[in-house]
């Protein structure tokens, strides 16, 4: 159930941004106040992502005074930050809703609203979705019409983002970057300058003089175009000079402007006023902190990126309290037991593209700085990385969430594969990733891993499982096999309190039997084998004998298992947490015709649409792999007199 809370007076009355346009600037900064509070409101007894969008909250509110959107189309990088751009776009009546089951999604949507010029969640798309859009007009000749994309100064270390700006500077677009950079402060003692050099860049009067001047020196000098590049050294020479840094932006050609104090809503109406009639590409650089005007979120900007739920007064985050030991989370057992390998094994390194806490390879990082990495918002790059340090005989975890694993696909194909490095591939966040929703649900790696040429496709059911098979893959003799392995697991809790387990190799590419039973055989793979357990004591209590096996591989298949499957049950029932299409049970389907057996196979998993965001276990039953689920569509596949029985014992 979710709280709703009640808006400031100002914030109230604004259900779309022609509302806020209607106010004076100097109500602005009250504007910000009320919807900071609001989200802190929220966020408080909701859960959600917090610190990024109290950080944007007077770039928001100027941006949707200045700009005529949705007209002008603004574009949010990743969209962690994009809760007040929500508000003000008429869903502030149905926030509460935020990442909730059947309420708005945590990111910008296109589907939700004409408002959500782009649909995000993956980082650095914003530049070049919104160079697209600008190219667009132009060739439309909707010349009128403005393109704003709002990027962190962490996805800027994209090579998507310098891709796409390279592009910006060389076709004619009237594009704007808003660089929300909240990893520096500015200095104080040279603060007045930094704004008086963008007082002057930004006025009509300096630009239209500088535009005349630029083309009167084209048209003018025998040296053609040599006089404007004269110029142009000039005056970038001394912003770098006053600025003390060298212009990277203006190397891209791109007009830059800044940096400037990003919670000076007034000043920023301004400034961006004034950047709209500038023509040609350009990127306004806006430092910020992110939590603004919530100081603990201020002081520790990763505790707070998503805290959950917490006490908005004493800032007190909740926590679950338990009377028996809880099972840790995956990205934990990962992360400790990473370090206990690396401790016997000086082979060994870590590597994650930015997300050192989230797979908890902060720990290595912690104990063995010279030996694990954090490359940045980089999947590419971590990749290939990877592969580098492979050639040289050592031992590599590359730790990569499911989702953002796309971007590296071609790295794991062409780097790793054909090279037959035995690079370690763990996959946090397989399967369906709860309340972030699609663009986080990691439901295509196997699909996308098995059919690689040299690439074993694991899922550990349980943490005891997660520690053998990263211990297997650790061993010397791995690396003789010339091939590289993914090791999928979810978000969220195991199943094991006590899971410091002694460590035991598994053979590559075999299966164990959870269960043995006569009527149907149910195969796993992964965490989800843990609801086929659960599904079986529901189907046993009512007299359904089912068989369980847990496979452990989807690539390569234990045949020796199969085999023996095949020919002692009609009925087969295969459960993942995976795309259904080209995943494990089509691996199972086609060794079934390969080996011309006959079964009825029944496939469960992620369907072939997109699945929206919830929490974990209502998707899981949303999909119908959760234990109901299963053993229902067991019951489907029975006799009819079996069928009936179950049918109407599992709805009891």
């Amino acid at each position: 159930m979710s709280t709703q809370f009640p808006a400031g007076p100002l914030l109230s009355k604004i259900q779309a941004p022609a509302d806020l346009r209607k106010l004076q600037a100097n109500q602005l900064p009250a504007v910000c106040e009320e919807l900071r509070q609001y989200i802190i409101d929220h966020v408080s007894v909701n859960g959600g992502h917090f610190g990024a969008s109290l950080g944007v909250t007077e770039l928001t509110v100027a941006l949707h005074y200045v700009f005529n959107t949705p007209y002008d189309q603004l574009v949010w990088d990743v969209g962690h930050q994009a809760y007040g751009h929500k508000i003000l776009t008429g869903r502030q009546g149905v926030f509460h809703t935020n990442r909730l089951l059947g309420g708005i999604s945590g990111f910008p949507k296109r589907s939700e609203s004409e408002y959500d010029a782009f649909g995000v969640g993956h980082s650095s798309t914003s530049i070049s979705a919104a160079l697209g859009m600008a190219v667009a007009s132009r060739y439309k000749k909707e010349f009128d019409r403005q393109h704003i994309a709002v990027i962190g100064d962490g996805s800027m270390t994209a090579g998507m983002a310098f891709e796409a700006m390279n592009h910006a500077g060389d076709i004619p677009n009237n594009m704007i970057i808003i660089l929300n950079d909240n990893c520096m402060a500015i200095d104080p003692n040279v603060g007045a300058l930094k704004e008086y050099l963008t007082d002057i860049t930004t006025s009509h009067t300096y630009n239209k003089v500088k535009d005349d001047v630029w083309n009167l020196l084209g048209k003018m000098s025998r040296f053609g175009k040599s006089a404007q590049e004269i110029v142009s050294k000039i005056e970038n020479g001394l912003k770098a000079t006053l600025l003390k840094q060298s212009n990277l932006f203006e190397s891209f050609n791109l007009r830059y402007f800044g940096p400037i104090d990003g919670h000076d809503v007034e000043y920023l109406a301004t400034v961006l006023r004034d950047l709209k009639d500038i023509p040609g590409p350009k990127i306004l650089h806006c430092v910020t902190t992110k939590g603004k005007g919530y100081t603990l979120a201020e002081k520790d900007q990763t505790l707070w990126h998503a805290p959950g739920k917490f006490d908005k007064l004493t800032g007190e985050i909740e926590k679950k309290t338990f009377d028996n030991p809880q099972a840790p989370k995956y990205q934990e057992v990962f992360g400790h037991t990473l370090l206990e390998l690396a401790e016997k094994n000086p082979k060994i390194m870590g590597i994650t593209p930015a997300m050192p806490s989230g797979s908890s390879l902060n720990i290595m990082m912690a104990a063995m700085p010279d030996r694990a990495f954090d490359v940045g918002i980089a999947e590419q790059h971590a990749v290939t990385f990877s592969a580098g340090l492979a050639t040289q005989g050592l031992t590599v975890f590359c730790n990569i969430y499911s989702s953002f694993m796309q971007r590296g696909y071609d790295q794991v194909v062409h780097d790793v594969c054909l090279q037959k490095l035995p690079v370690i591939f763990c996959l946090d966040r397989a399967g369906l990733a709860g309340a972030d929703g699609p663009t986080h649900h990691g439901n295509l790696d196997i699909a996308m891993m098995r059919c690689v040429p040299n690439m074993i496709v694991s899922a550990p059911r349980n943490e005891q499982e997660l520690r053998n098979i990263m211990y297997t893959a650790s061993l010397d003799k791995f690396k003789e096999r010339g091939e590289a392995i993914s090791i999928r697991y979810p978000r969220g809790q195991g199943v094991m309190p006590a899971w410091r387990t002694d460590f035991e190799e598994i053979k590559i590419g075999t299966g164990v039997e959870l269960n043995s039973g006569k009527d149907v055989a149910i195969l796993s793979l992964g965490h989800i084998g843990n609801e086929a357990i659960k599904a079986v004591e529901l189907l046993a209590s009512q007299g359904i004998d089912a068989a369980l096996y847990d496979l452990r591989f989807a690539k390569p298949l234990d045949g020796k298992l199969l085999h023996e499957i095949f020919r002692k049950f009609n009925t087969i029932l295969t459960v993942e947490d995976a795309s259904i299409v080209g995943g494990f049970g089509s691996a199972i389907a086609e060794f079934m015709v390969d080996h011309q057996y006959q079964a009825n196979i029944v496939r469960l998993g992620i369907p072939d649409h997109i699945v929206e965001h919830g929490e974990q276990n209502e998707l899981y039953a949303l999909c119908g792999i959760d234990s109901t689920g299963i053993a229902q569509k067991i019951a489907e596949q029975l006799s009819p007199k079996a069928k009936s029985k179950a049918s109407s014992a599992l709805t009891e």
